[in-house]
């Protein structure tokens, strides 16, 4: 038997721009030998992706990234509050 395919009809999406706007696009579409639709699909993929990568990275100042390597190499002593968390901890999960 073989497996079902799921096949997902294209999504549409609609946007009003200034006539001016819609020729520079198809100008730019227009260069790169591709179709205006093929051209901002694309377009507005890579903006998407590097938005998301922009949220989704982490960047750290060259103080924060000594302090965080410096808190790996030297972890500061658990505290009575980290033992005690730790020992009810132990306590919950061997039961």
């Amino acid at each position: 038997m073989t497996p079902a395919t799921h096949q997902t009809s294209p999504a549409r999406l609609e946007a009003r721009i200034s006539q001016e706007t819609k020729a520079l696009v198809q100008k730019a579409a227009d260069l790169e030998g591709r179709t205006l639709t093929d051209f901002v699909v694309a377009s507005v993929q890579a903006a998407a992706y590097r938005v998301i990568e922009h949220h989704q990275t982490l960047k750290l100042s060259i103080e924060d990234s000594e302090a965080f390597v410096d808190a790996i190499l030297n972890p500061p002593k658990p505290n009575e509050a980290l033992k005690s968390a730790a020992l009810r901890y132990k306590q919950t999960m061997s039961v």
